[in-house]
């Protein structure tokens, strides 16, 4: 599971964009590509839009900008200004936003379809690992993650209609592993509220796609080598899809650098059957929660899991560098 805050910069080197240039013979008569990059949700966010005019592009580029920020005003956990943050304190809230329903929501209903592995209740286990729980003996540290486990279940959070509330004193949530890729998204909706066709939202990492690039060209993306970045391992071309990255190096809690940031909710500590996880999904919010969810469930399981879910493709790789791929992968693997 991510962080909202900082962590949310561990993809960046991962997923990177290819180059899009414009030019008269690139895109649709009267259209031209504008990009801006800001500093949001703990890492960087670049909108890329093609509209007629510098105007349009900019007001249209600045209210989804705006859309974003306001879900981390709602979702972030260390803004004490923040819904999730005031959740995690008083351990309910009362007349919750709709933005941070939606999310609680959907984490509950992919709770239960990833049979507890996307879990947003481990935030007290990610504490733990970060306040140094990697120094303890292995007999103390399955101790504590004993006790902290009592804490951890998507099932013990109550969701009402003007309420959310935890149903065991002491727990707390961390939205790091959905609130980027439904950020994304809301931002596509304000782009094509704004008359914009062709866009593309990266939110450290976590791409979507509204509809292609002029003239029906497909977006595309390279998956970076963790081993050696200055290659590639697959490039995706596709339109109207998000894709989303979970990896275990980029954020470390130790030296040593065994102990990572995606955790195993039903154990208690890091996920150590894969490196990193892509998936390709129809939206960015879903394709976010089952990369993480997939990171923690392992190949063999992930795949399985995906390959049971309609319009979901990945790309796996395990710790021993075996590649895993889902059978419909082949539609969104590009040459270039």
């Amino acid at each position: 599971m991510r962080y909202l805050s900082t962590a949310f910069g561990i993809m960046l080197g991962l997923m990177l964009l290819a180059t899009v240039i414009f030019s008269s013979t690139s895109c649709a008569p009267g259209l031209a590509e504008f990009r801006e990059t800001r500093s949001m949700m703990g890492t960087f966010v670049t909108i890329t839009v093609y509209a007629a005019d510098e105007v349009s592009a900019e007001l249209a580029m600045g209210a989804a900008f705006s859309r974003i920020e306001y879900i981390e005003a709602k979702a972030s956990i260390f803004d004490e200004a923040a819904e999730a943050w005031r959740l995690n304190q008083d351990g309910y809230l009362d007349n919750p936003s709709g933005e941070l329903r939606q999310l609680i929501s959907l984490s509950l209903n992919y709770g239960q379809i990833t049979d507890g592995y996307f879990d947003i209740t481990v935030q007290p286990l990610l504490d733990l690992w970060a306040g140094g729980l990697w120094q303890e003996s292995p007999e103390a540290q399955q101790t504590i993650i004993d006790e902290a486990l009592n804490l951890v279940g998507w099932e013990k959070i109550g969701l009402e209609s003007d309420r959310i509330y935890f149903k065991v004193a002491g727990m707390q949530i961390t939205l790091g592993g959905i609130a980027k890729g439904y950020a994304a998204e809301e931002a596509l909706v304000v782009l094509k509220n704004k008359g914009i066709n062709h866009a593309l939202v990266d939110v450290g990492g976590d791409v979507s796609a509204l509809g292609s690039k002029p003239r029906g060209k497909p977006w595309t993306i390279a998956l970076v080598n963790p081993d050696d970045t200055s290659q590639s391992l697959a490039s995706f071309a596709f339109s109207d899809r998000a894709v989303a990255t979970s990896g275990n190096y980029a954020r470390y809690f130790d030296p040593d650098k065994e102990v990572h940031h995606i955790l195993n909710p039903k154990t208690g500590y890091s996920a150590n059957e894969c490196i990193s996880v892509t998936i390709i999904a129809e939206d960015g919010t879903r394709a976010d929660i089952l990369a993480t969810a997939v990171f923690a469930m392992g190949p063999e399981a992930g795949l399985e899991l995906i390959e049971s879910l309609d319009s979901v493709e990945c790309l796996i790789i395990d710790t021993q560098r075996t590649i895993h791929r889902s059978s419909g992968l082949a539609e969104y693997l590009s040459e270039g």
